[in-house]
C-alpha cells in the first residue's frame, strides 16, 4: 500500500492518474450539483424543500464538501507539479505556439483554471454554506436572493461558472483517456460529449444567478 501511494505521487503516471481520478469526481459532483440547483426554476419552496433533504443527511454533507475541496487541492497540487516539471523538462517555449494535436483553450489554461476554480470553491462553501442561518428569515433562498440582487454577484459567479465550464471541456476526455478508458473509435464522441457538457455547466450553473437576480 505504501509503495502505491509513494508511485502515485513521486511518478509522472500516477500523478496523472490522480489528476483522473479526482477530476472525474469532481465532474460527477459538478452533474448532480446542478441537478439539485436547478430546482430554483420550481420556485422558493421546492427549492428550500431539496435544500432541506439535503442537510438532512448532516455530517454527510460536511465530509461531502470537504472532501471536495480535498479532491480539488489533490487534483490541483498534482497538475501544478507536473506543469512546472514540463517547464523544467523544456524551459525554452516554442516560438509558435499551434493550436495542432488537439490543444485548445482548455487544455492550454488548466494549471490557471485550477487555480481559480479551487479559490471559488472555497469562497462559494463560505458564501453560501457557511454561514449563519440561524435568524428565522434567513435561508439557503434568502440568501441566494440577496446575493444575486447585486449585479456584481451575478457578475463574478458567471465568469466562474464559465472557467469551470473551459476547464471541464478539457478534463472530462482527457480524464477517459488517462485512465485508459478510451478507444480511437469512440474518442471523438466521448470528445464532443465534454464539450456538450462545458456547456450544459456553462449554462445550467450560469443562468441560476440571472433567474435569481429577477426574482430577488
Amino acid at each position: 500500500m505504501s509503495n502505491w501511494l509513494t508511485n502515485a505521487f513521486s511518478t509522472s503516471i500516477g500523478k496523472k492518474l490522480l489528476m483522473a481520478f479526482t477530476g472525474l469526481c469532481f465532474i460527477g459532483f459538478l452533474a448532480v450539483h446542478l441537478i439539485g440547483n436547478l430546482t430554483i426554476y420550481g420556485g422558493k419552496e421546492l427549492f428550500l424543500s431539496y435544500v432541506e433533504h439535503l442537510h438532512a443527511l448532516g455530517a454527510l454533507v460536511t465530509v461531502a464538501e470537504f472532501g471536495l475541496v480535498f479532491l480539488a487541492l489533490v487534483h490541483i497540487v498534482m497538475g501544478l507539479t507536473l506543469f512546472l516539471q514540463n517547464l523544467k523538462a523544456r524551459p525554452v517555449r516554442y516560438e509558435v505556439k499551434k493550436a495542432a494535436g488537439g490543444r485548445t483553450i482548455g487544455s492550454s489554461t488548466m494549471p490557471y483554471t485550477g487555480i481559480l476554480i479551487l479559490l471559488f470553491i472555497i469562497f462559494h462553501l463560505v458564501k453560501f454554506r457557511f454561514v449563519d442561518k440561524t435568524p428565522v428569515d434567513v435561508n439557503d433562498f434568502t440568501i441566494l436572493a440577496a446575493t444575486f440582487s447585486q449585479i456584481g454577484w451575478v457578475l463574478f459567479y458567471i465568469v466562474a461558472v464559465i472557467i469551470v465550464a473551459i476547464h471541464v471541456s478539457h478534463g472530462l476526455w482527457s480524464g477517459f483517456q488517462t485512465l485508459g478508458l478510451s478507444h480511437s473509435k469512440y474518442m471523438p464522441f466521448i470528445m464532443a460529449l465534454s464539450v456538450v457538457f462545458a456547456i450544459i455547466v456553462g449554462i445550467g450553473f450560469g443562468f441560476i444567478p440571472i433567474y435569481a437576480s429577477i426574482i430577488a
